[in-house]
């Protein structure tokens, strides 16, 4: 499993995180942004625990003493996914969102500098140059979709807005990177265990503390989480499949290359929309589009 494994899964991870997003968009109509994080793990805790007591069994496992080490990877891990989806959010809220939008996309590039800084994850040229193909790819994609403010080259590369992007992206970089170092602190002999009991961990760091922040700031929110079960049980469940996914590939392949691989989402994203909702796509999409699946190529080859 350890050769492709982690290919099989980031797809698996790609694809309910597609899914998801559906889910996800109805919530946003009705909820605040850390609401609808808050649901995404509150009902999709229930599903990752079910599947981390079944491993459980089937692996013969108590669980085992909880280092400080690994629990402060988990916090950073948990608390750097919410503060960068929050900055994501937080975004559009600029006329030339755009750039910074675009900034966000390169996690993948933003993933393989700090695993290489912080935590000595050597990448081989090659390497680095599919990621740079790939999230090129990416790139080409959000700047299609969207349009910027008119202005000077300098301003339109980098201002406010970019910053943003970039602290987003980052942050989720951080918490790719954090997730697996704590999953190999456990020193387990199996996969999906480690992983699985790093994201049971997460995700109730995460439930805390956004609850806490739900029931201090937006209690109204609540009653709206509660009346909106049906679809918050389907984001809870597609997502723990997400999670699953994206956790077992972190223990088993640098999250560089795993972040790489899962740029495939926007493919699976834009098929979605040209199938299902008729959307046409501009030719600046599709070569965006033949970048990424290019650079997946190349990554898988020299992986």
């Amino acid at each position: 499993m350890e050769s492709w494994g982690w290919v099989y899964l980031t797809l698996m991870a790609s694809a309910a995180q597609s899914v998801r997003t559906g889910g996800q968009k109805h919530l946003t109509q009705h909820m605040s942004t850390f609401a609808v994080s808050l649901v995404r793990f509150v009902y999709g805790l229930p599903f990752v625990v079910a599947y981390f007591c079944f491993l459980m069994y089937a692996y013969e496992r108590d669980i085992p003493v909880l280092t400080l080490y690994f629990l402060g990877f988990c916090l950073l891990g948990g608390v750097g996914q919410i503060l960068a989806t929050a900055l994501l959010v937080f975004l559009f809220s600029f006329r030339n969102f755009a750039v910074g939008t675009t900034y966000a996309r390169t996690e993948a590039f933003l993933t393989a500098v700090a695993g290489a800084f912080l935590f000595g994850e050597l990448i081989s040229l090659q390497g680095w140059f599919a990621i740079a193909i790939s999230v090129s790819g990416v790139v080409v994609i959000t700047i299609a979709k969207t349009t910027v403010d008119g202005g000077g080259w300098v301003t339109r590369i980098w201002n406010r807005s970019a910053a943003v992007g970039l602290a987003s992206g980052f942050g989720f970089a951080l918490a790719a990177l954090s997730v697996r170092e704590a999953a190999l602190s456990l020193g387990d002999d199996t996969v999906l265990f480690p992983a699985a009991l790093t994201l049971v961990t997460t995700i109730l760091m995460q439930s805390a503390i956004l609850g806490l922040y739900i029931v201090v700031r937006e209690r109204e929110q609540i009653a709206i989480m509660l009346r909106e079960w049906k679809v918050g049980t389907f984001v809870g469940a597609t997502s723990a499949l997400g999670s699953v996914g994206w956790f077992s590939a972190f223990t088993l392949q640098k999250a560089s290359f795993v972040k790489a691989l899962g740029q495939i989402e926007f493919i699976f994203t834009l098929a979605i929309s040209i199938l299902f909702f008729r959307e046409r796509t501009s030719p600046s999409e599709l070569v965006g589009m033949l970048l990424v699946v290019v650079g997946i190529v190349y990554l898988l080859a020299v992986a």
